[in-house]
């Protein structure tokens, strides 16, 4: 299987994701587009499109003007029944790309926070392999409507819509599955000066949390990559 991955901020990568695929014998073509990289025109020659987080929104067209070109690529993806994931970010963008609004400049969600799955969340392929209530991780205070049809699949205490999906296999996941603990501790030194402003006490909280959140997180967000791995066809 061949996948479109597109980064949209430095540091921000594939996590858990990219050894997930790996197993899965994928091949990966990844794309800066935050950096110039070109993005295809159409979805032809891959099988999916994997779309990543970053600290814009999602209709910063201004500084960032691949974005529509994005939304429409991510869309294009899934009228042609191909799978889609867009996380964080890349959910706000699959959203926009599907006619919802963007909502901007919430109160931050940050940290290990439990997602709950709705009961459709509970039946879906992907979503359902979360054991109920599960600590997921979050960076984000932007987020969106849901787009016509989608089916709306886990919440969170701060943001109603933590994941939805169109169709068959276009997923829009707001919580951060793919950032394992290794990912975390990338952001909190890389992003350490953003991180303090959210929360000062950040570094104390990231030391007691990471073993006990941290690891479920992993579990779980290993459990969502095997499962949306699988919707590729």
């Amino acid at each position: 299987m061949r996948i479109l991955v597109v980064e949209n901020y430095q540091a921000t990568s594939l996590g858990l994701m990219r050894p997930a695929l790996a197993s899965a014998g994928a091949v990966i073509d990844v794309r800066r587009a935050h950096e110039g990289d070109a993005l295809p025109e159409t979805p032809d020659g891959y099988d999916a499109i994997i779309v990543l987080g970053g600290g814009q929104s999602a209709v910063d067209d201004a500084a960032h003007p691949y974005l529509p070109r994005l939304a429409r690529l991510m869309r294009a993806f899934g009228d042609a029944d191909k799978s889609v994931l867009g996380i964080c970010l890349g959910s706000q963008i699959l959203a926009r790309g599907y006619g919802a609004s963007n909502i901007l400049g919430r109160p931050t969600e940050f940290g290990w926070q439990e997602v709950t799955p709705t009961e459709a969340g509970r039946d879906d392929p992907v979503v359902g392999v979360l054991e109920g209530p599960s600590p997921l991780f979050h960076w984000h205070s932007d987020t969106f409507t849901l787009p016509e049809g989608a089916v709306h699949l886990a919440t969170s205490a701060l943001t109603p819509h933590q994941a939805f999906r169109i169709g068959r296999a276009v997923y829009g996941i707001q919580f951060h599955f793919e950032a394992d603990t290794a990912l975390v501790r990338d952001w909190s030194d890389t992003f350490g000066d953003v991180a303090a402003e959210i929360d000062p006490e950040w570094p104390e909280r990231h030391a007691r949390e990471e073993g006990p959140l941290g690891s479920r997180a992993d579990a779980a967000g290993r459990a969502i990559a095997r499962a949306w791995i699988a919707t590729i066809r």
